[in-house]
């Protein structure tokens, strides 16, 4: 993994494109390694919880 990118496409939480005739918007990757998804997950929260720098960028 050399890029975030790459780390996001790994865990499944990196936007794909997708057109709907007119509109061109992105989602989520719904594919990935699941367990590096709940991984990241955790991560996310318990410093939602605990640092202050998280939560003020929340």
């Amino acid at each position: 993994m050399n890029t975030e990118a790459s780390f996001a496409a790994l865990c499944g939480v990196g936007p794909i494109e997708y057109s709907s005739g007119r509109r061109r918007t992105r989602r989520l990757n719904c594919g990935g390694d699941r367990q590096a998804n709940a991984a990241l997950h955790r991560i996310v929260f318990t410093r939602l919880r605990h640092d202050p720098r998280t939560q003020a960028y929340y």
